[in-house]
């Protein structure tokens, strides 16, 4: 799971996250999400999600997560069974909304498959997501509802 979740966080295209994990940071990190989950091929794991309330109190009912797939395995369905397995979990763990604050817009990988699952695109925060190489990009904040809407 570290590697997976490194391997995306050190493109830094995709997640606002830029420290790197070890096994210490890694353990400490999965084990405080509120869930988190793994696609395995014949013991190799794939892919990973992790699933946490966005906010806390009167906003707690709405999730956040985060999925990392290895670069070996995009573009063969990993994600999307990722992202279904946790749109499953939202109610098995009192959440009503899944909200994604930062979706990068060149992630369209990303955007295609969660419009194809039902999320909608709030907007847009242009120039909300800082690059590496110092310029910025847009983001799209995208919610998701458990009974629809």
């Amino acid at each position: 799971m570290i590697s997976i979740w490194n391997e995306v966080v050190g493109k830094g295209n995709a997640f606002p996250q830029t420290d790197l994990l070890d096994c210490n940071s890694g353990e400490h990190f999965f084990a405080s999400q509120t869930f988190c989950a793994v696609a395995v091929d014949q013991e190799e794991v794939l892919g990973l999600y992790i699933l946490h309330p966005n906010n806390v109190g009167r906003v707690g009912h709405i999730a956040n997560a985060s999925y990392a797939v290895c670069q070996a395995s995009r573009g063969k369905g990993v994600g999307r069974l990722l992202v279904e397995h946790s749109l499953a979990q939202l109610p098995l763990r009192g959440f009503r909304i899944l909200q994604f604050n930062a979706v990068v817009a060149s992630n369209t990988a990303a955007i295609t498959l969660y419009e194809s699952l039902g999320f909608q695109k709030l907007g847009t925060i242009r120039e909300g997501f800082a690059k590496d190489d110092g310029t910025y990009e847009d983001i799209i904040p995208t919610v998701y509802y458990v009974n629809g809407r």
